[in-house]
């Protein structure tokens, strides 16, 4: 039997980090990808030592244009047999004022990257009928997000693109899985905001280590649209109970709440 390779973004830390964990404990050997070389670095030690597996790590600003094709031309013809689009961050504040230079970023990371990454892989998995994608959208993508626009919209991408192609490739023995998490503990806020420490969420916040091992039982299932949590789960339902201006008015409201908490 052969040992099977996994691709995990943002694998450095936080989900990605506790993906790759569950990926090495089912003797998966990895590359994570990250800009955070030191964490890379302190990852690979960590689960070469505990795990007879390889981890092959590369240090890559996921954001930049066209990172993709270099990503593959380093990894050569290494077969993915798991592909795991974890990396992303959040940019708070009104539209009209946020940086724009970070809000493209995100844009070409959450969706270029995710989407190009996506198709430099699923033809090998079709020729080879198997192979696994789990996409990382959120909570987010369900509804409109006044201050936070970019991020929702883009996690609403990644949601509409992930189901799509996962009923494409009914029948092909590859499955697409999108993972649509509420808060969870990890970095994100940090990212987010300035004033990071005023923009927490305390409410409903799940655990990266839970939160990873759902969407990767989910995954290995087959599962396309996976929401952990019960509360998560209704609230990703009120969108088609609530008119849509209702919904970003209840976003906006809560947004607010938590940057002056």
């Amino acid at each position: 039997m052969s040992i099977k390779t996994a691709l995990v973004t943002g694998g450095a830390s936080g989900l990605g980090y506790e993906f790759a964990v569950l990926l090495a404990q089912d003797s998966h050997h990895l590359i994570l990808i990250d800009i955070d070389s030191d964490k890379l670095n302190e990852t690979k030690n960590e689960l070469e030592t505990k795990y007879s597996i390889q981890v092959t790590t590369l240090t890559k600003d996921l954001s930049i244009q066209n990172i993709s094709e270099e990503i593959f031309e380093e990894i050569g013809n290494s077969p993915i047999d798991v592909l795991i689009n974890n990396a992303g961050f959040g940019l708070f504040g009104t539209f009209a004022e946020t940086d724009w230079s970070r809000e493209a970023a995100m844009l070409n990371l959450h969706i270029m990257t995710t989407t190009h990454l996506t198709k430099l892989v699923l033809k090998g998995m079709i020729e080879r009928k198997s192979g696994k994608i789990l996409n990382m959208s959120s909570l987010a993508g369900f509804q409109p997000g006044p201050l936070m626009t970019i991020y929702y919209a883009s996690k609403a991408y990644i949601l509409s693109f992930s189901e799509a192609i996962a009923n494409e490739l009914k029948g092909t023995g590859v499955s697409v899985t999108v993972l649509c998490p509420g808060q969870t503990k990890t970095s994100f806020q940090e990212v987010v905001s300035e004033k990071a420490s005023e923009n927490k969420i305390s409410f409903n916040m799940g655990c990266p280590k839970e939160v990873a091992a759902y969407g990767y039982q989910q995954m290995n299932k087959g599962k396309v649209v996976v929401v952990p949590g019960a509360i998560n789960k209704i609230i990703s339902q009120l969108p088609r109970v609530f008119p849509r201006n209702m919904a970003a008015n209840i976003v906006r409201k809560i947004q607010e709440k938590n940057r002056e908490d």
